[in-house]
């Protein structure tokens, strides 16, 4: 396994000697610009996980009868997640280009433009006209903001994990380089905390006249507090280093696939449960527990609330005990929980019971997906050369998204509404879930590499 992990690596296996040498030979930023670029991370990243999670809970929840009210309930959720799933086709793209521009010009820049991008678009959704105002040109205009969402997505977390990983010390990169992760949960939390006060607070006819509209306006406030925070933001010491020694690559995507080989692929694979199982447990679920089981709408979303709550605390314990034991190990836990724990989670949500239901999702949340979203910042960065290593991040997290989550919604409907069962989309989850299992196997531990490398 040594010499196998060795050859994807590209580099000696990381032993202590290395990682003690990798660790003091670093050049992390001041604490100011931690401080700064860690912020505006997290930030950054709560914004493209408030904008598409409220997109993703509109979609499972209210979007079949707004924009595609002339199909049936099944067909007119499927349209929806439909139209979810068009922002991911558009994310690879955005990665590339953003990536690209990122490895060039410095990953500062991009990150403002990213960011200015996904709330505009996020706010225009608030203020679509609907299917019966307009009719077809309803659903067009919101695929064409999908895909202005998508396009921004596509560089935003992977731009934000590179410079907060390349700013902190090698030996806390683990911990720092998971706090932008803190912005997915807190997206989330907001995103879902706004619908759940909304749907509780308003009469059904009033959510559906113009109260769904709300979550997407206030994305303006996330947005102007961003792009503040992001001008305080110093460039990547790593990124200023190259600059200054004239080794900024002019072709980032072609030197991309030069230099990562089989980590490239590694990488692929451990996107999958990560990925898949945060749409499965925070918006498929809504839609299962919402239209099969007859459960209150509130009921999934307090558990995605809850869940969220725990990211708080489970997402930098996770990132500083990677920093102890690896990222392998850490990543690992969570992808093994999601596939062997597939089963017993459908039991539970299909007991009609809400405490078990609530418990459940965010269970599931909170340990399973968590544990792999938050060392996938330190583990990515550290699987890649610093000259491509925005490009690789962004192309590899947004091309296996449209395999593993942009999709994921919409084949869990297709193969319910197939046969009425959930034991098609159980076996689809462990698929996802051994897929990633066996590339973390093969897989090298980076724990400590030195990122100017």
């Amino acid at each position: 396994m040594t010499q196998r992990n060795s050859a994807l690596s590209g580099s000696a296996p990381l032993d202590a000697e290395h990682f003690a040498a990798a660790a003091s030979s670093a050049a992390p930023a001041d604490a100011r610009s931690l401080r700064n670029a860690t912020v505006s991370a997290v930030i950054g990243t709560a914004l493209e996980w408030y904008d598409f999670y409220i997109y993703a809970t509109a979609a499972a929840l209210i979007f079949n009868r707004l924009f595609f009210p002339a199909l049936s309930s099944g067909a007119g959720t499927l349209a929806a997640f439909g139209t979810y799933a068009v922002g991911f086709l558009a994310r690879p793209v955005g990665g590339v280009l953003f990536g690209r521009a990122g490895d060039l010009y410095g990953r500062k820049k991009v990150l403002v433009i990213t960011l200015i991008l996904m709330g505009c678009a996020t706010m225009a959704v608030g203020f679509l006209p609907t299917y019966a105002s307009i009719g077809m040109a309803a659903p067009a205009l919101l695929i064409v903001l999908r895909i202005l969402q998508g396009l921004a997505a596509g560089a935003e977390y992977g731009g934000a994990v590179t410079l907060a990983a390349e700013s902190a010390p090698a030996g806390r990169r683990g911990f720092y380089a998971s706090l932008p992760t803190l912005g997915v949960c807190l997206g989330t939390l907001l995103s879902a905390g706004t619908f759940f006060i909304i749907t509780s607070a308003m009469k059904e006819a009033d959510f559906i006249g113009y109260g769904w509209r709300i979550p997407f306006v206030l994305s303006i406030f996330a947005v102007l507090a961003g792009i503040w925070i992001r001008r305080q933001v110093n460039e990547s010491p790593v990124f200023e280093a190259l600059r200054k020694q004239r080794s900024v690559t002019k072709a980032p995507l072609r030197d991309m696939f030069h230099e990562a080989g089989g980590r490239f692929w590694i990488a692929f694979a451990a996107r999958f449960a990560e990925n898949m199982s945060g749409y499965f447990f925070q918006i498929w679920s809504l839609a299962y527990v919402t239209r099969q089981l007859a459960v209150s709408r509130e009921i999934g979303l307090a558990g995605v609330l809850i869940g969220s709550s725990l990211g708080i605390v489970t997402i930098p314990l996770f990132g500083w005990l990677s920093d102890r034991v690896g990222r392998r190990p850490v990543y690992l836990f969570g992808s093994l929980l999601f596939g062997l724990g597939t089963f017993p989670y459908f039991w539970a949500l299909n007991s009609r019971s809400d405490g078990l239901i609530i418990a459940s999702i965010a269970i599931a949340i909170g340990f399973s997906n968590y544990a792999m979203l938050s060392v996938q910042g330190s583990y990515f960065n550290e699987l890649f050369g610093a000259r491509t290593r925005f490009t690789a991040i962004s192309t590899v997290r947004e091309v296996s998204a449209v395999f593993a989550g942009g999709i994921a919604p919409f084949i869990c409907t297709a193969l319910f509404e197939s046969g009425g069962s959930y034991v098609p989309v159980a076996l689809y989850a462990i698929l996802m879930a051994a897929i990633t299992s066996v590339g973390l196997f093969v897989s090298p531990e980076t724990r400590g590499r030195n990122l100017s490398e």
